[in-house]
């Protein structure tokens, strides 16, 4: 905030520095003889003149008694002088003598049909102190104030609400998940205050399901570990009669035999079940689902997409498609093909990334191909598996989750998600169910 009200006093130091020259450019700019715009002027007025002397002159003439200073005079009267910006005057020499040549202001001598006329002249502008003067004024002054209004509406209304806002990432790193955001007045932040308030609300619901998650699985390994020692128990105590012969006749041993085999299936049940829980589906998915357009998915990709990859000089092509109406959840449709994105850009060679389209059976096929590709064959079947990671990982980062979750979510939509290896190419194929 501190820059920013530099920047406004900076700014307003500036507007004040262009008034000043402007009103000193108007009031001492012109300087005597530069240019010499009243010459100019002056040759408008006398050619002027001239043109309308000879019918000025007829009409004059038929009344009785004018004589050439009457119409001198009345020539004079014919010039209009309010659209000159310099020449003040004009004044014919009516009496021929030495006070023709006196003024109080600078002058030019022409003479037009035999008369001599003094064009009284100013050097500089009529309408430049008075007029002119007060226009820039009022409009320099007008715009700087629309400048310094522009500048506080900003800062007041938005600069101002978003560094309130400034802390809220920290206080979510920290859990602090209680205070949510209010939207101001303005709304300007009306999308990211919702998306905050519902991130949020995610992190907030996430962390008592982990929570919750983790009270059942404590409960249950001390449930089963509980369970686990009845029988092991048993087993240790026949073990221990064996041992010292307590039991010397065939029949009894068998008994003991078989129970120890039952105590040995408990057990293994209870590990069974152990195994079960720890393989069920830790992740949750919220879907809504609901309808959109094959265009409304790929253009969010494109947009998304086309600037990364200029970026990184990796040439990106959505091939030509027939639009058709999809079910599902457009905004986890748009997670999965995001998630096939990132992979071909991870694990392709950076040439070529494409996207076709194909319709089979009232399904619309949606592949991401990219080439490079050095996942062996063998490990095909495994890549939509939870945390596995092929041997062309290498040393790049990533939980081998990406293709399980696009898995989950295209089931959960009623489609389905698989992989081709076409040569060097890698070719993934999101199939989505039409409407």
């Amino acid at each position: 905030m501190k820059k920013f009200n530099r920047v406004c006093i900076i700014v307003m130091l500036c507007m004040i520095a262009v008034i000043a020259a402007a009103n000193c450019f108007i009031l001492f700019g012109q300087k005597e003889g530069s240019g010499r715009p009243y010459r100019v002027e002056i040759s408008r007025l006398v050619r002027q003149m001239k043109e309308v002397a000879e019918d000025a002159v007829e009409n004059l003439t038929e009344g009785p008694g004018q004589n050439q200073p009457d119409i001198a005079e009345a020539l004079v009267g014919l010039v209009d002088l309010s659209e000159c910006a310099y020449v003040t005057a004009i004044v014919p020499d009516t009496g021929g003598g030495a006070s023709f040549f006196e003024g109080n202001s600078d002058y030019v001598i022409r003479e037009i049909g035999g008369v001599r006329y003094r064009f009284e002249y100013t050097v500089k502008a009529k309408a430049i102190t008075t007029g002119m003067f007060w226009t820039v004024n009022v409009v320099l002054i007008v715009m700087s104030f629309l400048v310094l209004f522009v500048l506080w509406y900003v800062r007041q209304k938005v600069l101002l609400p978003f560094t309130k806002m400034e802390n809220v990432p920290y206080e979510l790193s920290r859990g602090n998940l209680t205070m949510p955001l209010t939207e101001n007045k303005t709304r300007f932040f009306g999308r990211f205050i919702w998306g905050v308030n519902l991130l949020r609300e995610n992190i907030e619901q996430q962390k008592e399901r982990e929570l919750s998650l983790q009270k059942e699985k404590k409960t249950l390994l001390l449930s089963l570990s509980h369970d686990i020692k009845t029988p092991l128990s048993a087993i240790k105590l026949y073990a221990k009669a064996l041992s010292k012969g307590l039991y010397a006749e065939p029949e009894k041993q068998k008994g003991i035999a078989e129970s120890i085999d039952r105590k040995a299936d408990e057990i293994e049940g209870f590990v069974a079940e152990i195994v079960r829980a720890s393989s069920e589906d830790f992740l949750s998915f919220e879907l809504h689902m609901g309808e959109f357009y094959l265009s409304e998915l790929l253009e969010e990709i494109r947009v998304y997409y086309e600037e990364k990859l200029a970026l990184i000089k990796t040439d990106f092509i959505i091939e030509k498609y027939v639009d058709c109406l999809l079910t599902g959840d457009k905004e986890r449709a748009i997670e999965v093909i995001q998630n096939l994105m990132e992979n071909a850009i991870k694990y392709g060679n950076g040439e070529r990334i494409c996207i076709s389209v194909t319709e089979e059976e009232h399904c619309a096929l949606v592949s991401v191909i990219n080439g490079g590709c050095t996942l062996p064959e063998s490990e095909l079947s495994h890549v939509f598996d939870s945390f596995w990671r092929g041997s062309n990982t290498e040393n790049k980062k990533g939980s081998g989750l990406g293709l399980y979750i696009c898995r989950q979510l295209m089931r959960k939509m009623g489609g389905e998600v698989y992989a081709e290896i076409q040569g060097e190419r890698m070719r993934v194929t999101a199939v989505f169910p039409e409407v």
